[in-house]
């Protein structure tokens, strides 16, 4: 079902003209309009899920396939070094506009991209509380 209020719905389904890269009966994927890499594009889903929890297993797989082939493609047409896949859920996590949507990110050799994180340490205990709980 689309979310009438959804800005990436009316992306997704065509009432806003977009860059379309690729559609299908699921997903359109567009340019991002606000790059952090030229050829930064956006997987939608053209039915509106919130976030990653909601998204039904199907869909869910399908995102992950089409990345997979929008990647190997977008890899020889930008001849960039590689790419980062991201999808982000809830608020704490960086989502801003909540409908579930894949980036795709390619990636040069010393650009000023930045989805860095700082790296900490696996403890004993939290690994044991973890293993305990899953």
């Amino acid at each position: 079902m689309k979310d009438d209020n959804c800005i990436f719905c009316k992306l997704a389904n065509g009432e806003i003209p977009t860059a379309t890269l690729y559609e299908d009966d699921d997903f359109r994927v567009i340019l991002d309009a606000n790059p952090a890499a030229k050829g930064h594009a956006l997987i939608l889903p053209k039915e509106h899920y919130a976030n990653l929890y909601e998204l039904d297993d199907e869909i869910a797989g399908k995102s992950m396939i089409l990345a997979k082939k929008m990647i190997t493609k977008m890899t020889k047409v930008l001849d960039c070094d590689g790419y980062n896949i991201v999808q982000n859920n809830g608020e704490a996590a960086g989502q801003t506009v909540f409908h579930y949507h894949v980036h795709m990110i390619p990636r040069h050799k010393d650009d000023k991209v930045g989805l860095g994180w700082t790296m900490n340490e696996l403890t004993e205990e939290d690994k044991n509380d973890i293993l305990s709980k899953i």
